[in-house]
């Protein structure tokens, strides 16, 4: 998305790579961590890590940070609130 269209540069690639293994970093260490927490945390978690992945890929389209993390913002509640639901209704 940041490329427009354009032609592929070292430092498209870097960002791609770099991305890529954040966004893997952080889901393994949600994934390790998120059984131990509440309900409630587990959840928080889940819209955060929700949140911040989509505020990243929306901040690349040229939009306005506010717009960017705003949107995230409603974005991470969604899925916290989902992943609160199923907990609560799963847990035995």
């Amino acid at each position: 998305m940041q490329r427009s269209g354009g032609p592929i540069t070292a430092g498209n690639v870097w960002l791609g790579i770099i991305a890529t293994v954040a966004f893997a970093v952080v889901f393994l260490a949600v994934i390790r961590l998120a059984p131990r927490l509440p309900r409630e945390a587990r959840a928080l978690a889940w819209g955060a890590f929700a949140g911040i992945a989509f505020g990243y890929l929306y901040s690349l389209t040229g939009e306005s940070v506010l717009r960017s993390a705003g949107n995230a913002g409603l974005f991470g509640a969604a899925v916290a609130c989902a992943a609160f639901y199923r907990f609560y209704t799963s847990e035995d």
